[in-house]
């Protein structure tokens, strides 16, 4: 019987892909996403991405120095894309009334999560991030400043129920924050709440709370 070419001498080792520069760092950030989605958060090390990535265990250094550099980077790109998404359903609301507006900034950032429930994963799990990194707080911090623009303007011209308008921001975020979350975690079948339907169900529960501060 002929013997295979398996038998008679090793596998050749794999080709190492070839990056031009910038792209390793693409294919790194690429490659954690993969492994958080298959394996979940824990499971990501930077010598496991570069394995996956085709790299040696040192090459991944150059770029992060750490689990926490390339997590944070992940977040980094996770979070401007949510900016983007939040910025495009502003857009998209043609009312000049601030709460539509601000139901608006909720309605984005529930549908980017739910789209990409493992870029939030991540920018949710600040343990595991440099959440202090000037771009994810700038990005951060000019939400809520809009946020809390927008429920300023309401109050002014009588169409929020009294009341700080800090506290109704942070009720907001908390909501959309929350039920995203709870999509991450599987949460909704437990209460009721079919996944297929989880989406529109949230963005109801939204609209509820709108209605609920308006005067």
């Amino acid at each position: 019987m002929a013997r295979s070419p398996s038998a008679t001498s090793p596998s050749p080792e794999p080709k190492k892909p070839a990056y031009h520069h910038g792209d390793l760092r693409r294919a790194l950030l690429d490659a954690t996403v993969q492994l958080i989605e298959e394996q979940g958060l824990e499971a990501v090390s930077v010598r496991e991405v570069a394995r996956r990535t085709g790299v040696s265990p040192g090459a991944p250094f150059r770029h992060f120095p750490s689990r926490t550099a390339l997590l944070t980077a992940v977040a980094e790109v996770a979070q401007e894309r949510l900016v983007q998404a939040v910025e495009a359903s502003l857009r998209n609301e043609d009312q000049v009334d601030p709460l539509l507006k601000f139901r608006a900034i909720g309605r984005g950032f529930l549908r980017w999560a739910f789209a990409n429930p493992t870029h939030f994963q991540v920018i949710s799990s600040r343990a595991v991030i440099e959440y202090e990194r000037p771009s994810l707080r700038e990005r951060n911090d000019g939400l809520r400043g809009t946020m809390h623009a927008l429920l300023t303007q309401a109050a002014a011209t009588g169409g929020l129920r009294p009341g700080e308008v800090s506290r109704h921001v942070l009720a907001g975020r908390a909501l959309v924050y929350g039920l995203a979350r709870m999509h991450i975690d599987g949460q909704f079948p437990s209460w009721g709440v079919d996944g297929a339907n989880a989406l529109d169900e949230s963005i109801a529960i939204l609209d509820q709370f709108i209605a609920s501060i308006s005067a």
